[in-house]
């Protein structure tokens, strides 16, 4: 069954001596898989693990990952005192040469630059991997889940365009053959027949865009990345169906084959989602 490339996961867990440690994954539709993380300066060094664990799930799609710590002493201020006494002796100076009343709050010292920074506390990057590779792998199963819901729902509403592009082919086929059937028995020679079948006989688009019609209803049965597949027949189906109303001489197989570049239009924009 197909699935989505958008979708949402989320998931937490108690890891070594934090609260909490909370993870997301956005995905959105992409080409290729791209995955993007944000998370604490201390995890940098398992980027690539937790890359290595997503991609054996997912194939395609811009992916956001979000690592947060939640709770328990993750980080502390440190205080360069070095700098701060520079700073100090600095102003002092400042203040004596140039006759300065103002006097050094502690306000004006904590926002000099390099007073005051955060330190994340050590943690043990081998001892928590093997808790965090089960918490990447519960939030990309609940991503899955949510892409395979969009799914279903893409699957449906794509099957729906397929029948109905089935539907107005087969009257158009129906209506082609009347009309054909007509026009050509008030041309009065061989070669003016000839010459109007060339430019207007659409039997050949209406074949091929049925085989396409059909060929994409039976990849919507399978598993697995299909949605560069899909686009590509999607395409096809275009193609067709642009030289079949550009040949049509029949105002009524016209206004169909407006219809149904209209719903081969919907289909691409929905597979564009498609894993």
């Amino acid at each position: 069954m197909i699935q989505s490339m958008t979708g949402f996961g989320t998931k937490e867990a108690a890891i070594a001596n934090l609260s909490k440690m909370r993870m997301e994954l956005r995905s959105t539709n992409h080409k290729f898989l791209e995955v993007v993380f944000h998370m604490p300066e201390v995890l940098i060094s398992l980027e690539d693990k937790i890359k290595k664990e997503i991609e054996a799930k997912i194939k395609r799609g811009r992916l956001t990952c979000v690592i947060t710590f939640m709770g328990g002493e993750t980080s502390s201020v440190f205080i360069n005192k070095v700098l701060l006494k520079n700073y100090i002796s600095t102003l002092k100076n400042i203040k004596k040469q140039f006759q300065l009343r103002d006097e050094i709050s502690i306000n004006t010292l904590v926002h000099l630059p390099g007073v005051l920074s955060l330190g994340e506390n050590k943690i043990n990057k081998m001892g928590v991997w093997p808790r965090l590779k089960i918490l990447v792998n519960q939030t990309v199963n609940d991503l899955l889940k949510m892409r395979q819901k969009e799914g279903r729902a893409l699957f449906v509403f794509l099957k729906k365009r397929a029948e109905l592009l089935k539907a107005e082919l087969n009257m158009i086929k129906i209506r082609f053959k009347k009309v054909i059937k007509e026009k050509l028995a008030k041309l009065p020679t061989n070669e003016e027949r000839v010459s109007f079948l060339k430019e207007t006989d659409i039997a050949e688009e209406t074949e091929r865009l049925t085989f396409h019609v059909r060929n994409f209803q039976n990849k919507l049965l399978k598993s697995g990345p299909l949605g560069k597949e899909l686009d590509f027949i999607a395409q096809e189906m275009q193609r067709e169906a642009n030289t079949m109303a550009a040949k049509s001489f029949d105002t009524i197989i016209s206004s169909r084959a407006v219809q149904i570049k209209s719903q081969i239009e919907k289909i691409r924009e929905q597979v564009q989602n498609i894993e």
